[in-house]
């Protein structure tokens, strides 16, 4: 795939700002801290590239009830809780957007991609997925670097 320019968020971006809930699933396996990352599937901007799951926030929901049920449409797990730990804002080619990451580690449930996409769990100290989604390594995003310290 080839190289894509890191989205930055432009203030004067008049187009309508589409929020966005963000899982960063959580579990420990063997004294390893991971979090679980979905590819993007074909049909999708950034096809074949990799994201934490989560989706749009419809009218009317919370940012935790969109996660709830974006995280049960895309890989048919059960969140029982989270916490909006950041969000960010980024203005992509193609849309304007605000991620709203939340942190679980609370849920049930076996991964299972719903919508055709692969899934992998990581290390955020050792994430060997190529590539991901360019908001991941904008210089103003702070979530890889957060989870690597466990913050």
């Amino acid at each position: 795939m080839s190289p894509v320019e890191v989205p930055r968020f432009d203030a004067n971006d008049t187009r309508p700002l589409t929020r966005v809930a963000v899982a960063i699933i959580e579990r420990t396996l063997n004294d390893e801290y991971q979090v679980l990352f979905a590819q993007r599937p074909v049909g999708k901007a950034y096809a074949g590239y990799w994201e934490f799951p989560g989706g749009k926030i419809e009218a009317g929901e919370s940012v935790i009830d969109a996660l709830i049920r974006e995280i049960d449409e895309e890989l048919g797990l059960r969140i029982n809780s989270a916490t909006l730990w950041r969000s960010e804002r980024f203005s992509y080619e193609h849309a304007h957007v605000e991620l709203n990451f939340c942190r679980s580690s609370d849920w049930s449930g076996e991964p299972h991609g719903r919508e055709e996409q692969a899934f992998a769990w990581q290390s955020p100290d050792a994430i060997s997925l190529s590539p991901l989604l360019p908001a991941l390594h904008a210089a103003e995003s702070c979530v890889l670097a957060g989870l690597r310290r466990k913050i």
